[in-house]
């Protein structure tokens, strides 16, 4: 069974492939089965299902970590 990735609001994901818009950076606006993200590069919003998601996640960067 794969390992649920933990994400929360406010959570910066960096994906393994860029947005259209050349960056790769992605900030969560709603958590649930599906995730409302949106492209730190262009501000275009786009809801996916969790689980389609998740395979596509490098990393999670949180909100703690972006403040220390």
């Amino acid at each position: 069974m794969p390992k649920i990735i933990k994400i929360s609001l406010g959570d910066t994901l960096e994906m393994k492939k860029p947005h259209p818009c050349g960056s790769n950076l992605m900030k969560v606006l709603r958590v649930g089965s599906d995730i409302r993200i949106k492209c730190e590069g262009c501000s275009r919003d786009v809801t996916v299902a969790r689980i389609k998601l998740e395979k596509n996640i490098k990393r999670v960067i949180t909100t703690e970590d972006a403040q220390a």
